[in-house]
């Protein structure tokens, strides 16, 4: 089933970096859906990239009519300006509507998203030489953002709550939830249920590029934010890069993946069904890494069992064809080599002592450790966020977190005596570039 490589093999180099590339945010992985819609929207087989800065300058240039437009064509034909926003009537009936046990849940997860968000959250600092300083680091939280929420294939409560909590936590009070007009989207109940449960009013039935246009630029229906938090398809990755410097985003996304580390500890069900798991995002990248040839084998063969269960069955078999790797590595030392280079947006370390490869590795988004931490813990439940750095951008960048919501900026107070000592400092390094004025503005105070 997965695609079996080899540290000893020749061009194990290059197959590795050719499977690096496949995780790449710069990749040009779309559904077969995406490709069909952009050559009946444009007529002719444009890149990504090209569909993207179409939809964005004329959502820019053209507003509501362009968002119309586009929202039309890719989502939903009846739609007008008066149904951009869903109703709040409407998140009220579907909070009524949800089982019970959903909101139960809901509000467990809502408790423990929140009590570790809140312990991680920056604090302002102070610092004095008592001398005559004082320095200060303040944070405060942004005034507005806006959040993406999947809805193509699949509904995402989940990803609300990843998302919109953190922001809540930093202090942000206005939260635009921006979701296509689908059932699994601005129309999923357990969506609303989720958006109302968390006090958040604003829902917007926009997806793709055009949503992410919405919000960074601003239409009438939308008003523009600061910030672009959120998961999405390559078209809603590219848009975010787009608009960066218009606005913040949290990362531009490429698919989802998972690197499991198996020794002879491993069980295999249990690796199976976390490779499975991932593949089940179709796209999603699944790659398991040991150096106990005979572990890989019997993965393999519990991924084929397992997959003959499953309802989405085919779509994750399809992405573990294409996305999946099997790597049978020299030593442990190597495993640890080549998941660093890899940098997964998860890490799985599925042994028995999970500490043996943890305390090595420098690159994961997030690592889950031992045999009763799968991912999904991560993905729904367990605290921290599962908006995670992809395509081996865990190389520098980290997780969404609650501080990713709040912008910082430095306070300076002297007093006489503090500026009259540190003036020489000042006049050496304003003479040294030639910056005179700077040298007078510290003069002048003490003339």
């Amino acid at each position: 089933m997965l695609t079996r490589l080899d540290t000893s093999a020749r061009d194990f180099e290059e197959q590795l970096e050719e499977l690096r590339k496949k995780l790449s945010p710069d990749g040009t992985v779309v559904s077969e859906r995406s490709a069909q819609l952009t050559m009946s929207l444009f007529g002719e087989a444009i890149s990504p990239q090209q569909v993207v800065e179409r939809i964005c300058r004329e959502v820019r240039i053209q507003g509501t009519q362009a968002v119309l437009k586009y929202a039309r064509a890719l989502d939903d034909p009846r739609m007008d300006a008066s149904r951009l926003r869903v109703p709040s009537e409407r998140m009220v009936e579907a909070h009524k509507a949800v089982a019970p046990e959903f909101l139960q849940a809901v509000r467990a997860i809502r408790n423990n998203i929140a009590r570790f968000q809140q312990a991680i959250l920056h604090k302002d600092v102070e610092l004095t030489d008592g001398l005559g300083q004082v320095l200060k680091q303040r944070y405060r939280p942004l005034e507005r953002i806006g959040i993406c929420v999947p809805g193509g294939a699949a509904a995402y409560p989940s990803t609300v709550l990843m998302t919109a909590i953190p922001a809540q936590i930093a202090g942000v009070k206005q939260i635009a939830i921006m979701a296509p007009p689908t059932p699994f989207g601005a129309y999923n109940p357990e969506v609303l249920a989720t958006c109302y449960e968390l006090g958040i009013q604003e829902v917007y039935a926009v997806g793709g590029a055009q949503g992410i246009a919405s919000l960074a630029y601003g239409i009438p229906e939308i008003p523009a934010v600061d910030m672009i938090v959120g998961p999405g398809n390559l078209f809603v990755a590219l848009a975010k890069r787009l608009v960066y410097g218009t606005v913040a985003i949290d990362s531009i996304a490429g698919p989802s993946e998972v690197v499991v580390i198996a020794d002879r500890t491993t069980k295999p069900p249990n690796a199976a069904s976390d490779l499975i798991a991932q593949a089940e995002h179709s796209p999603g990248s699944s790659i398991v890494l040991s150096s106990d040839s005979k572990m890989l084998d019997q993965i393999d063969e519990q991924i084929q069992l397992q997959l003959t269960r499953l309802e989405r069955a085919e779509l994750a078999k399809d992405s573990l064809i294409k996305f999946g790797a099997s790597i049978l590595c020299d030593s442990e030392q190597e495993v640890v080599r080549i998941c660093d280079r890899l940098a997964p947006e998860h890490l799985q370390i599925s042994v028995d002592d999970p500490d043996r490869y943890s305390s090595q590795i420098r690159n994961a988004g997030a690592i889950f450790k031992g045999h009763y931490s799968p991912v999904a813990l991560g993905d729904y439940a367990a605290g921290p966020s599962h908006v995670l750095p992809t395509g081996g951008t865990a190389r520098w960048a980290s997780g969404l977190s609650a501080n990713h919501f709040l912008r910082s900026y430095s306070e300076v107070e002297f007093t006489l005596d503090g500026l009259r000592a540190i003036e020489p400092h000042v006049t050496q390094l304003a003479d040294k570039e030639g910056l005179t004025a700077h040298r007078q503005s510290v003069k002048i105070r003490l003339d």
